[in-house]
């Protein structure tokens, strides 16, 4: 089948002479082809470090208002023709489509794939994209490039090759497993988030797309980012599949010294919740695509004195809300959307039950640093409004160079990432503080209460005479009024009731509870702040 519309531009391949050249023609043509090397991640980090050195240029955002003044829906219906399509009708793997510049999206990438180890440049051509019913003029379509693109497979049929991951927007992606819709994002890096100085926004300005082999399992991408106070290498290796796993390697090279640098940053949404229910009439239970921070710091868990694994579910405050949990030696955390179970949303279009966690797994030691948790208001579904990264301890300064590899997981299989010998928070529910009476009538008491659903093998592993107890703790912006578990007859595990009463209103309470028996414990620790006047 023929190639599809698509130029490509110059090629150049990354060669390395480790001997003298030697008179003879046919001994220095082996030499070449021994010693001439596929590009790869090393490449990018040449060029990251050598763009470090430069002082840092904006890139253009000149869009024509036709492009620029798009709304959403308008602007999702320019895609890329399926003939015009990278590696369409090669009976590959994977093939690409490209996202157009538009809306905010105003600024242009630089795309090239890797063929057999040589780099071929990907340029623009509005003749590859169909733009539905809008009416651009054919003059604004001049001199315009890609603004990201995405990655197919055949993951849900293998008769149809479906969406499996995007590039676009700063250094923002997302990824599917199979039968997943997208819900939370990954990005390369967070600069200075939510401090007064104002948040700095890394973005990709170069993409290289390894071409796969008929059998991959795999695809690799290269991405080179770049910032006022920072440059970096990215590899993204992407394996679809029930659970979709990226493995990251990055190499950072520092312009200035930042105040804040968050690594593997994930955002995501939450609107409300059964632990924040809604305050205006709504036949959805939930809206969120992620519903808790789950934070493994290393420890098994199992020392009622000590953390290992602590679950903190979300809110959506009236007020910026900023919490740290420091760790010595980080095996994992991620933003999770704990229940898959239709009828928790009940939304047959945004299918928030199909939105996946994503689990990011350190590979190697990140030596001590803390887990901070974002929360910005937000009156609607449509903003991002969580943000959950790692900050490593102490500031990097300018002229330092740092690495940090991870895997990530896209999965709505997340009882493997939970703690093997203990149980887990399934869900948590806020009700207001009642009182029964002798005469069966149930009075407010002035508290809130928190109804923590417990599963898992923590309790499942327990003998005869277990004396399964609640400890349960309350800033000193509050007040603990009651605590106690019952085995949950009904649907399993242990059903935890907490009464508190706030401090003060105009501050966030924290609370935190967990089971044990003695001094083993049970279960993930549940440590909720609960906003300020929410």
């Amino acid at each position: 089948m023929s190639v599809p519309n698509r130029h490509f531009l110059t090629t150049s391949v990354s060669c390395r002479f480790r001997w003298p050249l030697v008179g003879m023609l046919s001994i220095w043509m082996i030499l070449v082809a021994q010693t001439c090397f596929a590009f790869g991640f090393e490449d990018v980090a040449k060029k990251a470090e050598k763009l470090a050195g430069q002082g840092y240029q904006a890139p253009e955002a000149s869009l024509p208002e036709s492009l620029r003044t798009l709304e959403y829906a308008d602007y999702a219906q320019i895609q890329t023709k399926d003939e015009s399509m990278l590696w369409q009708g090669e009976n590959l793997p994977f093939k690409l489509a490209f996202f157009h510049e538009g809306m905010h999206f105003d600024s242009a990438v630089t795309l090239h794939t890797v063929v057999n180890g040589e780099v071929q440049d990907l340029s623009f051509d509005p003749n590859d994209f169909d733009y539905g019913n809008l009416d651009i003029p054919k003059e604004d379509l001049k001199g315009l490039g890609f603004s990201g693109f995405k990655v197919l497979n055949a993951i849900n049929s293998e008769n149809q090759m479906d969406e499996v991951m995007a590039f676009q927007g700063a250094s923002y992606f997302r990824a599917l497993g199979r039968h997943q819709v997208y819900g939370s994002s990954g990005r390369a890096l967070a600069i200075d988030t939510a401090l007064p100085s104002g948040e700095e926004f890394p973005s990709f300005r170069e993409f290289w797309i390894v071409k796969p082999k008929p059998d991959s399992q795999y695809l690799t991408i290269f991405a080179l980012l770049d910032s006022p106070s920072l440059t970096g290498a990215y590899r993204y290796v992407l394996r679809p599949g029930e659970d979709t796993v990226v493995d990251v390697t990055s190499r950072l090279f520092m312009r200035n010294a930042v105040e804040k640098l968050g690594v593997a940053p994930l955002t995501s949404m939450y609107l409300y919740g059964p632990a924040q229910p809604t305050e205006t009439l709504n036949y959805r239970p939930a809206i969120h695509d992620s519903n808790g921070l789950l934070v493994h710091d290393g420890g098994d868990g199992t020392d009622a004195n000590k953390g290992g694994w602590i679950w903190r579910p979300l809110a959506n405050p009236k007020n910026l809300m900023i919490e740290e949990q420091e760790v010595a030696s980080l095996k994992g955390f991620g933003l999770l959307q704990r229940s898959h179970n239709f009828h928790d949303y009940e939304d047959l279009v945004d299918r928030y039950d199909r939105r996946p966690s994503v689990w990011i797994e350190p590979q190697g030691d990140w030596g001590k640093g803390t887990v901070e948790l974002i929360q910005i208001p937000t009156p609607d579904e449509t903003n991002d409004n969580i943000v959950a990264m790692w900050k490593p301890t102490g500031t990097p300064k300018a002229g330092d160079s740092l690495q940090f590899n991870y895997r990530m997981y896209w999965t709505t299989h997340e009882a493997k990432f939970y703690a093997p010998n203990l149980s887990w928070v399934d869900q948590t529910r806020r009700s207001r503080g009642e009182v029964r009476k002798d005469n069966l009538v149930r009075e407010p008491d002035g508290s809130l209460a928190f109804v923590i659903d417990v599963k898992g093998p923590g309790l499942e592993a327990l003998e005869d005479g277990a004396n399964v107890a609640v400890d349960a703790t309350v800033g000193d912006k509050g007040e603990l009024v009651a605590s106690r578990a019952v085995p949950n007859k009904a649907a399993g595990g242990w059903r935890i009731f907490l009464r508190v009463k706030r401090g003060n209103a105009s501050q966030p309470t924290d609370i935190r509870v967990f089971l044990k028996d003695g001094e083993k414990r049970l279960s993930e620790t549940w440590h909720y702040r609960l906003p300020a006047n929410g």
